[in-house]
């Protein structure tokens, strides 16, 4: 049989038994175009309207043509709470009893959306917590206005801010600002996914369901680095998997380790790309009583022991372009050095040291570095965390997400403002910025595995949550009718259960107002 455009034939994964319910995965129907075949049916759970044929999938992998219904064939994914081994899986075993302490949260995951935004939520789920009934409602939401904030831990250079980042050749986001050990990228958004040419669009959504689902990615950035970004994994730059965080700058590294350094060296330079500490001049070494060095450092000298700008940005020690840390010293003082005065330069990391003497000449000598000086530099890096690649997700919820949750979309927002919603992305922690609307943050660790997908309109699918107090709820203006136990939904949806992740509260003992609080 030919494949239709736009669909997919539905495997074995996808089969649901003819006495199945589906009703919780179905979506009212728009009225079919006048020229499609009679044995097929229209989805509008997204804007690109795939004409599915029977036992097909449409182009997003997650609706078909189940018996001549539109039916969401993922599962959606259930949070089991810690302890809980049985859950009721059919009609029968549930007897109609509301559990206090709900076992599972119904996630977003595999919910279905609430396109074109003026149904209700797939899930509006009555449960309750500590003697609190609660209301969460659940769906995926389609996301265009929607980005990742990556946080590399690194010092090496990747490109200069505002540099366009690309994906296969095409520009998917640009260089932010440099924070404390790290750099960040801001990939993806609404230009990248509506403004270019269909290929960027493309290549954007494809970038941005991988790194939402934990894949590694790789990355160029015009006039810096090639990146692989994976989520909680290490980066690699040029190809070099990054080991450490820096510990801090080499100003606040010289503050850190001064104490232990002292009767060990006559000097130590710190060597890092923004802030290059020298001992002897910093406080620090002054509060120690260290004799000035008499060294000279290229730069631009800010506070004592403070120099800026002693290299330009690289790969190379401390993030500058150098491989010879010698070459930032300009000369010596040969009123203040003498021989044999003892030097360490050593990077913010500590995987870069070297040890040298100064001679007659007063030219620095390699030698053995000491036993305890080598203590110290071991400790830098002791003290420098993993480098990691974190991974947030942040997504503006518009009209599909809020009409789905009320009629009247603005209280649900001032709901969330004054704390008597919680939102949750895939039952994660959610963080949501001040201000207007309802925009959120979380870490896609923190949020269960797939948990992202796309539409190919294109945009981003990907799963949010409110929860609050029942009459709260009602409060909101809320679509109080469609309500249901979650218990009904447990013996009556398919679904998947998943363990929430180690280190995530459990969603429901988050809701603010609730007696648990």
């Amino acid at each position: 049989m030919t494949q239709p455009p736009g669909s997919k034939v539905i495997g074995e994964q996808f089969d649901i038994p003819e006495d199945e319910p589906v009703a919780a995965g179905r979506i009212v129907a728009a009225r079919a175009p006048e020229k499609m075949a009679a044995s097929k049916i229209q989805c509008d759970a997204c804007p690109v309207l795939c004409q599915i044929s029977e036992g097909r999938l449409g182009a997003c992998d997650r609706w078909g043509n189940v018996g001549g219904v539109l039916t969401r064939t993922d599962p959606v994914v259930l949070l089991r709470r810690p302890g809980i081994e049985v859950i009721p899986s059919t009609v029968e075993a549930w007897d109609g009893e509301l559990l206090n302490n709900a076992p599972v949260f119904v996630s977003g995951v595999g919910s279905g959306t609430t396109y074109p935004d003026y149904k209700p939520a797939p899930f509006i789920v009555g449960s309750r917590w500590e003697g609190v009934d609660l209301v969460t409602v659940v769906t995926e939401g389609i996301f265009s206005y929607c980005s990742f904030k990556v946080k590399i831990d690194t010092d090496r250079f990747l490109g200069p801010e505002q540099a366009t980042v690309r994906h296969r050749g095409e520009a998917v986001g640009h260089v932010t600002t440099i924070e404390y050990g790290s750099q960040f990228l801001s990939l993806g958004g609404v230009h990248h996914l509506t403004g270019g040419s269909k290929k960027e669009g493309r290549i954007t959504c494809e970038l941005m369901m991988a790194l939402g689902n934990r894949e590694e990615v790789e990355l160029e950035i015009d006039g810096g680095a090639r990146v692989a970004v994976q989520a909680g994994r290490a980066p690699r730059i040029n190809g070099v998997e990054e080991q450490r965080m820096r510990v801090g700058c080499g100003s606040a590294t010289i503050g850190i380790f001064a104490r232990q350094w002292l009767g060990h060296v006559d000097e130590v330079v710190v060597v890092d790309d923004h802030i290059t500490g020298v001992l002897s001049e910093h406080q620090a070494g002054r509060c120690l009583d260290m004799p000035p060095s008499g060294i000279r450092l290229l730069g631009r000298k800010s506070t004592p022991g403070r120099y800026f700008q002693v290299a330009n940005p690289g790969t190379g020690w401390g993030g500058t372009d150098i491989d010879d840390p010698l070459s930032i010293i300009e000369g010596w003082d040969p009123k203040v050095a003498h021989p044999g005065l003892r030097l360490l330069m050593v990077s913010t990391t500590g995987e870069h040291a070297e040890w040298f003497e100064l001679d007659e000449a007063l030219r620095p000598q390699r030698a053995p570095m000491p036993p305890a000086v080598r203590k110290v530099v071991d400790r830098i890096g002791e003290n420098c965390e993993p480098a990691l690649a974190t991974v947030l997700f942040v997504g503006g919820a518009g009209g599909s997400l809020r009409a789905g949750v009320t009629e009247n979309p603005v209280l649900l927002t001032r709901s969330i403002k004054d704390l008597l919603t919680s939102v949750t992305c895939g039952g994660a922690p959610a963080y949501v910025w001040p201000g207007g609307g309802i925009t959120v943050m979380a870490d896609v660790t923190r949020m269960p595995a797939k948990s992202f997908g796309s539409v190919p309109t294109p945009a981003i699918v990907a799963p949010i949550e409110f929860t609050m107090r029942r009459e709260a709820y009602a409060a909101l203006g809320g679509h109080v009718d469609r309500v249901r136990p979650l218990e009904s939904i447990v013996a009556t949806a398919r679904h998947r259960l998943v363990d929430v992740l180690p280190g995530n509260p459990w969603p429901l003992a988050e809701i603010p107002g609730s007696s648990a609080q």
